[in-house]
């Protein structure tokens, strides 16, 4: 069988494309619907309590699918470097649906929590595996391209959750649409062929008899640091500035219902995010993955500057504002989903970007929660975020100090495998 690598993009390729995209869309979708439902939710599975034991047992569902997110994303990625890629994307799909049905079915608020967990463990799977799997398979001229476009999955998925929450009413029915990643897991069963470039570093294992090669190993756990202060740095500004906008825009409307401008902020923001990951892979191409990764850490300073430190009243130019930050936001996502697989090799790259991707959300977490510390001490949401953005800084000397990448694996030649030694390591 000939592997030589080659640009034409066949029919196989949009078949998972399309399996990548839309089981994480669904796997988006579902990560927000317990948000959108979660007042109604807690209304029915404790009854008459008082709002702060409904504000405790709420915030208990919302942090443990972060921290199932993050578990999974490593755990999954283990899988896939170890049992194959199709078999690591099939799991993390079908988990995702499987506790989303379990979740609607779910008696009690406690059973809630286990289901959310362990749905935000496929949802960390998804985002690892399927980026993984399209770095391997996907040919390497339009790769950014398309690994760029599958950034903005999330961001339509969180988008399809707000449409669920409008035409369905009930909590419980809304949580059925568990059944499409379910059946599109196992679809992807009999669709979906194993990673050529996975097979063949297996092959070459077995045949030279080298060692797997080893996750914290001394030529990997520089760029495993390099990988998670890169795409932890990104995650930590976007999440604080997305989490506490609607907040900083009221705050700016002092004694106003600013409903309206509160809304159309998000709007704009997610606009912007899904345009700037959509042209993500045409930016990496144009200019290199390392310096588009620099322009999107260099812009993301400037512009929350000029966001939080010049506006002290609401006028119109926020809504630009906003929307330029978003779309270099959006970006960022689509290069740091190409950037990050390639700094590690075949036998390591899942486990490697589950970690990388990963250990950002868990930092994530407690620097949202701190903005609300910083309020306080600063006097006002527009300096705490304004701090807070000093990370994009951070992000970018990290960045420019890095070495380039040098491993080059998904451009190697690579050896040949006939058709019964492939069956063989599958």
């Amino acid at each position: 069988m000939n592997t030589t690598n080659t640009d034409k993009i066949t029919p196989y390729h949009w078949l998972l494309f399309t399996i990548c995209f839309i089981g994480t869309v669904l796997a988006g979708a579902i990560s927000t619907l317990m948000a959108v439902y979660l007042p109604v939710a807690m209304s029915e599975l404790r009854g008459n309590q008082n709002a702060d034991e409904l504000n405790y047992i709420s915030a208990y569902i919302n942090s443990v699918f972060v921290f199932g997110g993050a578990f999974g994303g490593v755990i999954a990625g283990s899988i896939g470097d170890r049992a194959g890629r199709k078999k690591a994307v099939i799991f993390s799909i079908g988990c995702v649906g499987l506790f989303a049905i379990l979740t609607g079915l779910m008696p009690n608020w406690w059973g809630v929590v286990i289901c959310r967990f362990l749905t935000g463990f496929g949802f960390g799977g998804v985002l690892v595996t399927t980026t993984t799997l399209m770095m391997e398979e996907w040919p390497a001229k339009s790769r950014a391209i398309f690994v760029g476009i599958l950034s903005i999955s999330i961001p339509v998925g969180i988008f399809s959750a707000g449409v669920i929450d409008y035409l369905v009413a009930s909590w419980r029915q809304g949580f059925w649409i568990g059944l499409l990643p379910l059946v599109l897991a196992i679809l992807s069963v009999f669709i979906m062929r194993e990673s050529k470039r996975w097979i063949e570093d297996r092959h070459k294992q077995l045949v030279t008899g080298a060692d797997q090669e080893k996750l914290f190993g001394e030529g990997h756990r520089l760029n495993l640091v390099i990988g998670s202060l890169i795409f932890g740095t990104m995650l930590i500004g976007l999440w604080a500035i997305f989490s506490w906008l609607p907040t900083w825009i009221q705050s700016l409307l002092p004694g106003a219902d600013a409903q309206k401008e509160r809304g159309l902020s998000m709007m704009v923001l997610g606009m912007g995010g899904l345009t700037g990951g959509f042209l993500s892979g045409w930016l990496a191409n144009a200019i290199g993955l390392r310096r588009a990764l620099l322009l999107c850490f260099a812009a993301c300073s400037i512009l929350a500057f000029v966001l939080f430190k010049t506006n002290a009243v609401f006028n119109p130019m926020i809504y630009v504002e906003i929307g330029v930050l978003a779309l270099f936001f959006g970006a960022s996502q689509g290069v740091l989903s190409v950037f990050i697989p390639q700094l590690f090799p075949t036998a390591i790259r899942a486990r490697a970007t589950g970690i990388c991707f990963n250990t950002g959300r868990l930092v994530t977490a407690s620097a949202v929660f701190f903005i609300g510390v910083l309020v306080t001490i600063l006097g006002g949401y527009g300096n705490a975020l304004f701090i807070l953005s000093w990370v994009f800084v951070a992000g970018w000397i990290v960045t420019l100090l890095s070495r380039k990448h040098q491993g080059g694996e998904l451009d190697e030649t690579r050896v040949s495998l006939t058709k019964n030694q492939e069956e063989a390591i599958i």
